[in-house]
């Protein structure tokens, strides 16, 4: 491969990591200039990008190859659009990076000064990036808008999460909660990972959903604080708002804030959640 190869980005007429025909057959596009769907539910100095489709062309770095080479198709297509995503974010960034290699949990290891996160599902990768000035962590995640497996929703959440799952569900059917709770719990540990490096399960984390239409707690409990502002254009239609996540007590640290907030999306067939976590004072 030659010195000029830039990896993670698109090389003409070079073929896909795992050579395979796109996830969703169709021409290729230029490049995203931005997120569509994430950058609803992150703030303008979070840069992300995102595809819908697997594109031609992506070159992994050889380490990064490597990670996947005895994967199956799906885990290879994911991942390299992901990479993907990551690069062209870190470069709109002004931060290249060669390659992006996890760590033992899987964690992307940033350029030194940036913070960001990965996710991907069927239909959907992206990512996110900031600098570490601005912005403490940020934790994104997508899944696909229908129920969860049976037997998962009994797995990650709490009781009373089960309760106010089963409540919405029932008062604004529209929108899959179960899946926008098991999203949001991935994006608080991914917020969560990169500052404390410890586990953190999803019994460890109390999330309430907020929709953007009403500013007020979506669901029974009582809420654990206020909304966040929300986006005024925000299509409330398939359903858009804000989410508190409390860390419980029993897993809380001194130098991590005791309650989240974050946003969620439902659109388009997907649930996606986001958190940005500022530097404290």
């Amino acid at each position: 491969m030659s010195a000029g190869v830039r990896y993670g980005r698109t090389e003409p007429g070079a073929p896909r990591a795992d050579a395979a025909p796109p996830a969703v057959p169709q021409a290729e596009p230029p490049a995203p200039a931005a997120a569509p769907l994430l950058a609803r539910i992150v703030p303008g100095d979070v840069v992300c990008r995102e595809f819908t489709y697997d594109p031609d062309g992506v070159v992994l770095h050889p380490d990064e190859a490597a990670l996947v080479a005895r994967s199956v198709e799906t885990r290879r297509r994911e991942f390299t659009t992901g990479r993907h995503c990551a690069h062209l974010a870190l470069d709109a960034l002004g931060r290249p990076a060669p390659v992006i290699l996890p760590d033992a949990k899987g964690s992307p290891g940033w350029p030194a000064g940036v913070v960001g996160s990965i996710t991907h599902c069927s239909g959907y990768r992206a990512a996110a990036v900031a600098g570490a000035a601005r912005v403490r962590s940020v934790g994104i995640d997508a899944t696909p808008g229908t129920p969860l497996p049976d037997g998962v929703l009994e797995t990650v959440a709490l009781p009373a999460e089960r309760r106010r799952v089963a409540e919405l569900l029932a008062r604004w059917p529209e929108v899959r909660w179960d899946s926008a709770l098991f999203s949001a719990k991935e994006s608080v540990y991914k917020t969560w990972y990169p500052l404390q490096r410890a586990p953190l399960e999803f019994e460890d984390a109390d999330v309430v959903f907020h929709r953007a239409d009403t500013d007020t707690a979506a669901g029974t409990d009582t809420d654990t604080g206020t909304a966040a502002a929300t986006d005024a254009t925000a299509d409330t239609a398939q359903g858009s708002g804000t989410f508190t996540a409390r860390i419980l007590p029993h897993v809380r640290r001194r130098d991590f804030p005791r309650e989240l907030r974050g946003r969620w999306l439902a659109r388009d067939g997907l649930v996606l959640t986001a958190i940005t976590l500022r530097p404290g004072p």
